[in-house]
C-alpha cells in the first residue's frame, strides 16, 4: 500500500490574486479558506524564499490564498513579483499545463466559466477512445490570465472500464 491518498491542492501562480479568487469562485464555486501569506503582511523574499521554492534572485512573495472547491481538492493561489517571469503554460508546454474539473452539467459549467471571465475553446467533444460513452465530454477553456481548464462530464460507462477493476476517481 502506498502512503499518498490523493491530489490534497493544486498550486496556481496568477497574476492578481483577488481576480483569481474572484474568477474561480464564480466559475468554479471556489470559497476562501484562508491566507497563508496576506498582502498586507508584505512580501516574503531573500536567500530562504528563493531556496524554498526554487525561484529566481530578487523574487518576491506577494500573497498566497488557499482556496476550498465544493468537491474535491484545493487551489492554492500564488501571487509574485519578479523579473524573468513566463506566461501561463499551454498544452504543449512540459510541466503540469491544465486543472480538469469534473461536473455534472457540462453547459452550465462552460457558463459559469464564461460568466466569470474565461474563454471556452469551443464545444464539448466527446471522450476519446477509452474514456468514450455517449454522454461523456470535455472541453478546455482558458482564465483571465491565460491558464489552460479543462471541464469534463463522463456519466456513462468508460469503455476502459470492460479491461481493469481499478476506476478513475470521480468527486
Amino acid at each position: 500500500m502506498h502512503a499518498v491518498r490523493g491530489i490534497d491542492h493544486v498550486g496556481v501562480t496568477v497574476p492578481d490574486i483577488e481576480a483569481a479568487t474572484e474568477f474561480f469562485s464564480h466559475a468554479l464555486g471556489a470559497e476562501t479558506l484562508y491566507d497563508t501569506l496576506p498582502r498586507e503582511a508584505g512580501p516574503r523574499s531573500g536567500a530562504e524564499t528563493e531556496r524554498r521554492l526554487g525561484v529566481p534572485p530578487g523574487t518576491e512573495q506577494l500573497a498566497v490564498r488557499m482556496l476550498r472547491l465544493p468537491h474535491g481538492p484545493g487551489l492554492e493561489l500564488f501571487e509574485f513579483r519578479g523579473t524573468g517571469r513566463r506566461d501561463a503554460a499551454r498544452p504543449h508546454d512540459v510541466g503540469w499545463q491544465h486543472l480538469a474539473c469534473y461536473t455534472e452539467d457540462l453547459p452550465a459549467a462552460c457558463a459559469a466559466v464564461r460568466e466569470a471571465g474565461g474563454t471556452v475553446l469551443g464545444e464539448p467533444q466527446p471522450l476519446p477512445g477509452p474514456e468514450a460513452g455517449p454522454r461523456n465530454r470535455f472541453v478546455y477553456c482558458r482564465t483571465p490570465w491565460g491558464s489552460t481548464l479543462e471541464l469534463l462530464a463522463y456519466p456513462d460507462p468508460q469503455p476502459y472500464e470492460g479491461a481493469t477493476s481499478l476506476r478513475r476517481w470521480r468527486p
